[in-house]
């Protein structure tokens, strides 16, 4: 009877034993999978946004005003506007030339200006520059905190700008956290914006 149960015992070790390894397997298999899906999904994400600049630069700006020249006494420019606009062009600048700490700074002024201010649009910017910063800085937490507030802001505001972008550089956070179910969530409302816009 002990020799029966023992061979029991030893049957069932051995069963959960190759239930664990089959398990185990078929959880690596899944994240080379998860791994092979995300490395397309950021391709196809890096190739929607180069595509999306080249066709959205600033589509509808208007360079002059309808019904003429405005005088320039008319002209009313609060210095603080100009300071943020500033701001966030230097921002832009120094991320371009691979110094993310200087815009950090410049888009941290830029976005207490705009709050000040009152203005959702660069309020926005700023957030996005600064989750760029942080971004390419490695700070991949901190970052989705400001690529969040450009889509809470929107969501205040009722204007959907910087949305799409916001996603992306969200889902690309969570990825390089290793967070894939995290960032496959925001990988799929980014494709659906892209698809809707």
């Amino acid at each position: 009877m002990l020799s029966r149960m023992g061979h029991y015992m030893s049957a069932k070790l051995q069963n959960k034993a190759l239930r664990a390894t089959v398990g185990g397997l078929l959880a690596r298999q899944r994240r080379g999978e998860l791994q092979r899906l995300n490395e397309q999904l950021r391709q196809i994400n890096a190739a929607l946004r180069r595509q999306a600049k080249i066709e959205s630069y600033a589509p509808s700006l208007s360079y002059a005003p309808v019904g003429g020249r405005i005088a320039e006494d008319e002209v009313i420019v609060d210095p603080r506007q100009s300071e943020l606009i500033s701001r966030l062009k230097n921002g832009k600048n120094f991320l371009r030339n691979q110094e993310p700490e200087k815009a950090f700074f410049e888009f941290k002024t830029a976005l207490e200006l705009a709050q000040n201010l009152k203005d959702p649009i660069e309020e926005k910017k700023a957030a996005r520059g600064l989750g760029a910063s942080l971004q390419r800085q490695g700070k991949y937490r901190d970052a989705i905190k400001y690529h969040s507030m450009v889509l809470e802001v929107s969501q205040r505001e009722g204007e959907e700008s910087g949305n799409t972008e916001a996603y992306g550089a969200i889902a690309d956070c969570y990825t390089e956290l290793g967070d894939l179910e995290r960032a496959a969530k925001y990988y799929d409302q980014y494709i659906s914006r892209l698809q809707s816009d």
